[in-house]
Parts: structure tokens; C-alpha cells; sequence
């Protein structure tokens, strides 16, 4: 049924009389598409139309949606770009970018993976009590209804996943201990599950007299459908995926591998960069931040790197022993950071961020910390999440880095401020560029120097085990899927070169192994970031403006590099 619309929808797009007219009505046709395709996503951020509906895992829906986006590439490619406004011509640009995106991916056989070993459909579902609106009885039964439609969301992403195996392209086997141990988590009695979460508190929208059955459907709902299903797919895990998992890590030795790896590197770093060219990158910038590391050490007073290493891994004090310990340390970090901000950017945005414990049923397999966007419309507020799991692996001194990262002057300054650009709809929500986004992460990082956020050696350390743990990435990952490097080869060189606990360093590598590319995406574009700070700061002399080049950088959302690159040039001709 959801096709028949979406074809209807543009199919009835009028004829128009002006590129700008016609590019305008192909936006409004896109962004209908791109909500009937992501309803969740459309829910979270506060499109209401399609709040009962769930995505549709089935390899028909995915070259249905395939389809559909070479139509509308066809469109796009139709119009003239001269005839474009320039903040338009970018807009284009950057939706074809992301339909070709699209159109390419379906065509290989990893299109069938809906999960990685720490996170997928299952886990996004499991995340809806957190970030669904819940004020109204609409909201209550809209909810509901997702509830007892799971069931068939399940069937389709079993479905798919035998696809996936008979391919080929199954998780390695050394990545999925406690893969299903972590699916039947979710399993909880009705009232102390996640799902029930929205019904412990009535809000005064709803009448006691509704309340009461709302709660009873929601029990009914998770005891005789949720559960069900996640026990259904536990088990097809153990029975059926598990046997038949990879006894390679790297994505190459798939069918088509190769190729497919390429285009993972091109996607997530938004370059022409080749894996061979990214592997030297990443081995010139472990070598540049590891005699950083030398100097650091000996500053602290001991004799090398490695000695310094093993002392910040091995000493109590740099340890909190409660989570509550750990929780406060990182919210004092943030109150500095936010202290810092105005002296940083001319433009805040308006949506606060809080600060919240990661599920414990995710918590050990998962990483450090990572931050959930909010959304203003559906009153939720952005979260940094940090991880207080595994105590002894979560040095403090790593928290002014992790922190900057995540929540501020990092991803909920740049998401946050995103939200409210007037630029179209698919940009705000939809166009998420890894190298643009992590990118802004890493380079944030770096922005605490200025900030006085390392103000010891260890912490200054910490600092540099980040970025070294960000340019190891690169060698890491081209290593393991493009140059035949094992899992330990690549565990080795990481703790080699960083100061992270072995624990961090084998979940790191077990994402890596599991999401291959993506992780490629943060080193190559803090890069660049900083290569255009620097160009500017050079060029413009005096008049350079930290300020107005960091409201600059962020003013057009999540763009790939390379309009990134165009934009800071224009920006300096500008101002020069």
C-alpha cells in the first residue's frame, strides 16, 4: 500500500515553469517519499503522519526504494542547474549524491546486513520507548500499534537475513560472543520491560478511565508479540546465523567484496580517496601523534611513551570505582565545555543536551560513550550517553576528549544547530554525512586545547590517545578488509600505538570488522577541517575570526568535504 502512495505521490507532481519551481516541487516529492520510507525517524522528528508504521525490512521494499530513488535522480538530472540558486545548486548536488548513495549500495549483497554485532534494527526498536513523543492518547496508540506490528517487522528481517547468509555475508564468528545473549536481554517480564517504560507514568492528557486499558494493551502487546518475536529471533541467531558465520574478518573475501569495500571507503569519507591511499594516511598520522606522545611522557617524567602507557592503564587513581562517580566526573567535564561555547561560536542552538547512563543490556559490548540527537518538536532533548560498564576500563583522564566529542562543542552543538537551519527538510534529517559529522567530533577534540580542557599530562595524553585512536582506524580497518590483516594484527597495532585498555581495543576492532568504512570516516575528515582552519587563519591574517569560522563551517548542516571545501574558500575570498 505504501508504494501505490509514494508512486502516486510523484506521479502527480505538477509540471512547473522554472528550474527553481521544478526543483522546489521535486524536494516536496522527496521528503514525502523519504518520510513514508523512515515512519520511526519521521515520528522522532516530529513528522506525525506515518507515527503507526514501521520500516520495512524485505528485500522487495529495498529495490522498490531503489527504484523510486533512480526515479527521482532521473528527475533531478532533468533540471537545469544553471538555472538554480547557488544555496539550491548545493542542495542538489548533495540530494543526487545521496540517491546515487542509494542506488549504488543496492546493487551488492551486503545490502541484505541489518545489523552489526552491536547494533541494528533490533536495537533501534528497542530505543523507541527513549525517543518516541508520548503526551497525547494518539501518541499512546500509535505506540501500541508499532508494539503488536513488530511481529511482522521481525519475519521480514529473518527473511532478509537468510538472504545474507546463503550470500555469504555473515559477521564474523569472532565478533558475536554475546550477540544473542544480548537479544534475549530484552526479553523482560511486561512491567519491567523497556517497552513498558511510557506506561509507569500517566501524563494528565489521559483520563484514569483510559489509562488503565492503554496499560493492559501494553502488557498484552509486549508479553504476546515483542517478546515473542526477539525470543524468535534469539533463537534463529543461535540456530541458524551463528553456524554459518565468517571464519575471515575482512569484507573483501565476500563476493564482490573489493569492490563493495571501495565504495564503503568513497561513502563514509565522502572522497576519491582509494583504501591504499587512506592506509598511508592513517600510517603518517600514527607516526606524527605517536612522537607527540613521546614528548608528553617525558614531561610527566617517565621514560618513554610506553611506560607512560602502562602507568595511566594500570594506577587506581585514574579510575572512578561507582558508575555515580564516573556519571559526575564526565557532567563536570560537560559544565566546562558549555562555559567555553560562546567564546568558540557566534550561533548556539537552542536545544539542550542532558546526560544519561548507556543500557546495561547493551552497555559491555558496546563503546565508550555516543550521543542520541533530540528533537524540539517531540520534546526530547539531545543525550550524551557514557558507558559504566567495566569500570576499570573507563580511565577518567579520557573524559575531557570523549566529552568535547560527544556532547559539546561536538556532535549535540553541530546536530543541535542543524536541526534549526533554514535549509530543506532532507538536509536537516536526512543527509548524514559521516566524514562531515565524526569529523566535527575529532576536530572539537581538538578545540580543547584552546580550551584548557588538558590541563595535566595524563589528561593530555588522554587527548592524544583519541586522536591516535582515530588515525589508527584507518590503518586498522583498510588493513583487516583490504590487505588480508587478521583480527590480532590489527589488535596489536592499536595497542601499540594508543593508550586504551585491550578491552576497548578488541570491541573497537570488533565494530570495525562488523561496519566496515565507517570508522574510516572521522581522521580523514577532521583532516580536512583543520586543513581549511589552517588555509584561513593563513590567508585572512588578522582578520581571521575563530568564531565566524565555525558558525561558518556548521551554517550548512552535514555537507560532504569537498562542498565543505568550496564553501570555506568562498568564505575567505569573502572576508579578504
Amino acid at each position: 500500500m505504501r508504494a501505490v502512495l509514494i508512486a502516486a505521490l510523484l506521479a502527480a507532481s505538477p509540471a512547473t515553469a522554472t528550474p527553481a519551481a521544478d526543483f522546489k516541487a521535486l524536494l516536496a516529492d522527496h521528503w514525502r517519499w523519504w518520510l513514508a520510507e523512515n515512519p520511526t525517524s519521521a515520528t522522532i522528528i516530529g513528522e506525525r503522519a506515518h507515527d503507526s508504521q514501521l520500516e520495512d525490512l524485505s528485500i522487495a521494499a529495498m529495490d522498490r526504494s531503489a527504484a523510486e530513488a533512480a526515479r527521482l535522480q532521473k528527475r533531478l538530472a532533468a533540471i537545469p542547474k544553471s538555472g538554480l540558486s547557488a544555496e539550491d545548486a548545493v542542495s542538489a548536488d548533495i540530494l543526487d549524491r545521496l540517491l546515487a548513495r542509494q542506488i549504488e549500495a543496492n546493487g551488492y549483497p551486503a545490502r541484505t546486513m541489518l545489523f552489526t554485532n552491536r547494533e541494528g534494527f533490533h536495537t533501534g526498536f528497542g530505543s523507541l520507548p527513549r525517543q518516541l513523543p508520548f503526551f497525547t492518547r494518539a501518541d499512546y496508540d500509535s505506540y501500541l500499534t508499532r508494539l503488536d506490528a513488530f511481529p511482522i517487522q521481525m519475519d521480514q528481517a529473518i527473511a532478509t537475513t537468510r538472504v545474507t547468509i546463503a550470500d555469504g555475508y555473515v559477521l564474523p564468528c569472532v565478533v558475536l560472543d554475546g550477540f544473542e545473549a544480548g537479544i534475549r536481554q530484552i526479553v523482560e517480564p511486561a512491567d519491567q520491560s523497556r517497552f513498558y517504560a511510557p506506561f509507569k507514568t500517566r501524563p494528565a492528557t489521559i483520563t484514569e478511565a483510559d489509562w488503565v486499558p492503554l496499560q493492559a494493551r501494553a502488557k498484552a502487546a509486549i508479553e504476546g508479540r515483542v517478546n515473542p518475536a526477539y525470543t524468535r529471533f534469539a533463537d534463529f541467531i543461535a540456530k541458524d546465523y551463528v553456524p554459518a558465520c565468517s571464519k575471515t574478518v575482512g569484507i573483501s573475501d565476500r563476493k564482490r567484496g573489493q569492490d563493495y569495500y571501495a565504495l564503503r571507503a568513497r561513502t563514509e569519507t565522502t572522497t576519491n580517496l582509494t583504501p591504499d591511499q587512506i592506509h598511508t594516511i592513517g600510517l603518517s598520522e600514527v607516526a606524527r601523534i605517536r612522537a607527540e606522545m613521546e614528548t608528553v611522557a617525558k614531561a610527566a617524567g617517565f621514560p618513554s611513551r610506553e611506560a607512560y602507557i602502562a602507568h595511566l592503564r594500570t594506577d587506581p587513581k585514574y579510575y572512578a570505582t561507582t558508575p555515580e562517580a564516573l556519571m559526575e566526573a564526565a557532567s563536570r567535564q560537560a559544565k566546562i565545555a558549555d562555559g567555553w561555547m560562546p567564546r568558540l561560536f557566534g550561533k548556539l542552538p537552542r536545544l539542550p543536551y542532558g546526560l544519561r547512563e548507556i543500557p546495561a543490556d547493551i552497555a559491555p559490548g558496546t563503546t565508550t560513550a555516543f550521543y542520541q540527537p533530540g528533537s524540539a518538536s517531540a520534546g526530547a532533548a539531545g543525550t550524551y550517553y557514557v558507558n559504566t560498564s567495566k569500570l576499570n576500563e573507563r580511565p577518567l583522564f579520557e573524559l575531557p576528549a570523549l566529552t568535547i566529542h560527544e556532547a559539546v562543542p561536538g556532535h549535540h552543538h553541530q546536530i543541535a544547530l542543524a536541526q534549526e537551519l533554514d535549509i530543506p527538510d532532507f538536509r536537516r534529517h536526512a543527509a548524514f554525512f559521516t566524514a562531515f559529522v565524526e569529523g566535527w567530533g575529532l576536530y572539537s577534540e581538538r578545540l580543547g586545547i584552546e580550551m584548557g580542557m588538558y590541563d595535566t599530562p595524563a589528561r593530555d595524553m588522554g587527548r592524544l590517545s583519541y586522536e591516535m585512536w582515530r588515525a589508527t582506524r584507518l590503518v586498522v580497518d583498510t588493513g583487516m578488509h583490504s590487505k588480508g590483516w587478521s583480527r590480532d594484527r590489527a589488535i596489536a597495532f592499536m595497542l601499540d600505538n594508543t593508550a586504551l585498555s585491550k578491552a576497548n581495543i578488541e570491541a573497537e576492532i570488533n565494530r570495525y570488522i562488523s561496519w566496515p568504512g565507517q570508522a574510516l570516516a572521522y581522521k580523514i575528515g577532521e583532516l580536512k577541517i583543520r586543513e581549511l582552519r589552517q588555509e584561513a587563519e593563513k590567508t585572512l591574517g588578522t582578520r581571521f575570526d575563530i568564531r565566524a569560522f565555525h558558525d561558518m563551517v556548521l551554517e550548512s548542516g552535514a555537507i560532504p568535504l569537498d562542498v565543505l571545501e568550496t564553501k570555506a574558500k568562498a568564505w575567505m575570498a569573502a572576508r579578504k
